[in-house]
């Protein structure tokens, strides 16, 4: 039976490990098990698309929650729906903090992936998840500020899409601080993220 992971249970693990005080180590430095920690590093904060309603959002217009950035596109054959699937998952692994965890997905495929159609696809996941579009420009602009790549790859008569697995974490505050990778499970990722929101708190 999967467990829910508590604040108070990562926070216990973390002082066993680290000890910050005694080993001279900066105690509000965050200590991530298994994400990859950007926490120095600076991408993402200028991206402008528009959520399924021709609202546009921006990195400040989460401020308050934990966003969790994933690109991708709606006819994706199996990495896009594993990681929204993973997403479901982290969310219930985090109890009621998975309420303060936005997860976002940004297409890659603008040509295809029409308001309606993303926003149907998302919520098929979870009602609170989000779409966000752009033009083919401000997609390949914002892919490139985040680091992520992605082409074209002929289908027949239509095509399909290799691209980035990973997702990415802010804190509350609009600060990088995870990428989280296709091949960390539901649970590795929930402590990891539960550890971003204590952080911040």
């Amino acid at each position: 039976m999967k467990s829910v992971f508590s604040r108070r249970a990562v926070l216990g693990s973390l002082s066993v490990l680290g000890l910050g005080l005694l080993t001279g180590c900066d105690s509000n430095k965050p200590s991530f098990k298994y994400a990859k920690d950007l926490s120095n590093t600076i991408m993402g904060r200028s991206f402008k698309l528009k959520d399924p309603q021709g609202e546009t959002r921006m990195l400040t217009s989460y401020r308050g929650v934990v966003p969790m950035i994933f690109f991708g596109f709606t006819q994706c054959p199996a990495v896009c729906p594993t990681a929204l699937a993973r997403a479901v998952q982290i969310k219930k692994l985090m109890g009621r903090d998975g309420d303060r965890l936005q997860v976002i997905f940004i297409t890659l495929d603008p040509e295809r992936d029409t308001p309606k159609v993303l926003d149907a696809y998302v919520k098929a996941f979870d009602p609170s998840f989000q779409a966000l579009y752009g033009t083919l420009e401000q997609t390949a602009a914002t892919a490139k500020e985040f680091g992520v790549f992605y082409e074209k790859i002929p289908s027949g008569d239509t095509y399909t899409l290799s691209h980035t697995a990973t997702s990415y974490v802010y804190d509350s505050l609009g600060i990088l601080r995870l990428s989280l990778s296709a091949s960390l499970t539901a649970q590795e990722c929930a402590e990891d993220l539960l550890t971003v929101m204590e952080v911040r708190s």
